[in-house]
Parts: C-alpha cells; sequence; structure tokens
C-alpha cells in the first residue's frame, strides 16, 4: 500500500499545469471500416475546436436513498471553425460531387468515416494533440454577411460526430485519444498518428487535395 502511494505522489509532482494559448495541425484521414488512411490531409487556419464528451450520472434508489450510481456517456461530438475550408476538403469529407466546376450536395451523400487529429499549443513550445479514430462530419450552414464601413473576415464551421473504435495496445474500444509533446519533441505525436491512421505523420510533406 505504502508503495502505490509514493508512485502516486511522485506522479502527481511531474503535473504540467500550463494553459493552452492556440490551435493548429488538423489533420484528417479516410479510414472507412478499417484502420488505416487512405491519405493524411490537412485543413490549414484552424480557428478554434470544441469537443464535446457528455457524461451524466444515474441514480437508482431503494428504501429512500442512493442505491447505485452508474454512468452514462454521450455521444462524441466535435465543433470546429477554420478561416475557409476548401471544397476539395468538403468533397473528402461530406461526400460531395463536383461535375463541370459545379459542385452539388443532396440527401443522397454518403460522407465516409475519417480519423482526426488536431494540436494545441502552449508558449513553451510544447504541444497537447487530440486523436479522434472514428466520426462522421455533417454539412455546414452557407452563411453571408453584407460588407460594412471596414472589412470583416467570414468563416465556417463544421460538426461532426465520433464513436469507439478499435485502437491498438487498448483493452476497450475508444473514440478520443490524448498525446502531449515538450518543445522539440514529437515521439507521441508519431505514436498517436499511427494509432489513429495507421501511418506516420506527414511532417513538411503534407498531402491536400489538389488544388487546396
Amino acid at each position: 500500500m505504502h508503495k502505490f502511494l509514493n508512485l502516486n505522489l511522485q506522479h502527481f509532482a511531474e503535473k504540467n499545469y500550463k494553459a493552452s494559448t492556440g490551435v493548429d495541425e488538423f489533420y484528417y484521414g479516410v479510414v472507412g471500416d478499417g484502420l488505416v488512411a487512405e491519405a493524411i490531409m490537412r485543413i490549414k487556419f484552424l480557428q478554434n475546436i470544441t469537443v464535446e464528451m457528455p457524461q451524466e450520472p444515474v441514480r437508482a434508489y431503494g428504501d429512500n436513498q442512493t442505491a447505485e450510481i452508474a454512468v452514462s456517456s454521450g455521444n462524441v461530438s466535435v465543433t470546429s471553425g477554420f478561416h475557409v475550408i476548401p471544397i476539395e476538403d468538403k468533397e473528402v469529407l461530406l461526400g460531395w460531387e463536383t461535375v463541370d466546376g459545379i459542385t452539388a450536395t443532396g440527401s443522397e451523400d454518403n460522407p465516409p468515416y475519417v480519423g482526426v487529429i488536431f494540436a494545441k499549443t502552449y508558449e513553451d513550445g510544447s504541444r497537447k494533440y487530440v486523436g479522434l479514430p472514428k466520426g462522421m462530419f455533417t454539412r455546414p450552414n452557407v452563411t453571408g454577411n453584407t460588407k460594412g464601413e471596414s472589412t470583416e473576415f467570414s468563416n465556417e464551421e463544421m460538426t461532426a460526430q465520433f464513436m469507439d473504435r478499435e485502437v491498438e495496445g487498448f483493452s476497450k474500444q475508444r473514440s478520443v485519444l490524448f498525446a502531449r509533446d515538450e518543445a522539440g519533441e514529437t515521439a507521441n505525436r508519431d505514436k498517436l498518428f499511427q494509432l489513429v491512421f495507421g501511418k506516420s505523420h506527414p511532417n513538411s510533406e503534407v498531402q491536400e487535395p489538389e488544388g487546396a
């Protein structure tokens, strides 16, 4: 018992309390029903992203008191905002079709299952990566604003739902993975890319849809 406490106290002493100050490196890849992505592609200029992982305690009662508590987990959803989402990426993520320069969407669109990784950045140069192994994006709304006295840039937002998937090394299926690297290090990032995409991080040779 004392050995267990000593190990935990040592772990607590190494906790990191630094808060992130930015986001970067939004990558996705079509995984379908497999574990290896067809290719890893990037959408640049990520502005904000939210991963919702709801949980709710469910109580069972008896003898006028709580007899038991269990946790009910909701769906993992992601809302991501970009400076702009290139049409080539929408074609891949949403199953849209382009014919003779005209892009179309309809009720029979079939978005593929994709994996996603993005990074939260810190002032000391370290990065925390969030991986989502299997999910599906839904088409965004189309909005526009009139130009006023000053120039304002619009942005685009897309949402996705993610599900549990087999992840190598874990005893249960998982829906969200986390990794952190100190400044100048990439070991955990590279492990995460292998787990989510089944491929190595593309480094500077990022594969993007033609024309992105």
